[in-house]
Parts: structure tokens; C-alpha cells; sequence
């Protein structure tokens, strides 16, 4: 056996047709295309989405809904959450870096603390926003709401 000898098993492959080579190929004439039409044509190619002439699809289904682009996405964290943070680690300020490094938020995603909750001893708070309870709750005790 060499390598310059392989070939494939007997009826594994088939030759290809030769289109528009003569009336003796049997695939002269129309080439296999037909008779007249777009589709017989050289160049032909349909636009995506075409359905034959009925109105598309994506033109029958009405649009929905609005995108606001100004819309700001928040993470939502609980007075609780920042609470018990606060106990386990012992921290009297409670930064952005304390909540990803805890992973209550990635490095990414802006913070926003909601005041569902209690808080029992006076811890600053550092966040890209507050809810109004939320600052009421921090400040009864003595915390500050420092937004960044």
C-alpha cells in the first residue's frame, strides 16, 4: 500500500452533474432551471425575508414596547444585606469594593440601597444611589449616605 495509490471504496462518490453541457449530458438546454421565471435567471438571488410576493412576516407583525436609552439599571441592595456585611466583617463603612469583594454586586453593575430592613449601629454607606428611606434609616443613627 502507498499513499500515492489511495482511493475512495468503490460507489462511495459519484461524479458531478455538468450542467449545460449539451443535449448528450441530459442537463442541456434549461440547465435544470426550468422554463423562464427569476429563478432561471443568471444572477438570481432572493432578498431575505421574501415569501413570495405575500406581505413578510416581519412586516405583518406590528412593533412593541420602547426602549428608553437614558434608562439606568441599578443593582438593588437591602439595609439587611448591608447590615449583616457589617456584622460579619466588622466595618464601620461600607464601600462599593466591600460589596463586590462579598459578591452581592459585580465590579460593573451600579449600586442602589433600598431601605427594607434595619439597621442596628451607625455604618457609613457608599453607593451610586439611595432610596430617600433608605438615607432617613442611615442617618437616624448617626451613619452618612455618601453617594458616589
Amino acid at each position: 500500500m502507498k499513499l500515492n495509490r489511495l482511493k475512495p471504496a468503490k460507489g462511495s462518490t459519484h461524479s458531478s452533474k455538468r450542467i449545460g453541457r449539451g443535449p448528450g449530458s441530459g442537463m442541456g438546454g434549461t440547465s435544470t432551471r426550468g422554463h423562464k421565471g427569476a429563478k432561471s435567471r443568471s444572477g438570481y438571488s432572493k432578498k431575505v425575508g421574501f415569501e413570495g410576493g405575500q406581505m413578510p412576516l416581519q412586516r405583518l407583525v406590528p412593533k412593541f414596547g420602547f426602549k428608553n436609552i437614558n434608562h439606568v439599571e441599578y443593582k438593588a441592595i437591602n439595609l439587611d444585606t448591608i447590615q449583616a456585611l457589617a456584622d460579619k466583617k466588622n466595618l464601620e463603612k461600607v464601600s462599593l469594593d466591600d460589596l463586590v469583594a462579598a459578591g452581592f454586586v459585580s465590579s460593573k453593575q451600579l449600586v442602589k440601597i433600598l431601605g427594607n430592613g434595619k439597621l442596628t449601629k451607625k455604618i457609613d454607606v457608599e453607593a451610586n444611589a439611595f432610596s430617600k428611606s433608605a438615607v432617613a434609616a442611615i442617618e437616624a443613627l448617626g451613619g452618612t449616605a455618601i453617594k458616589i
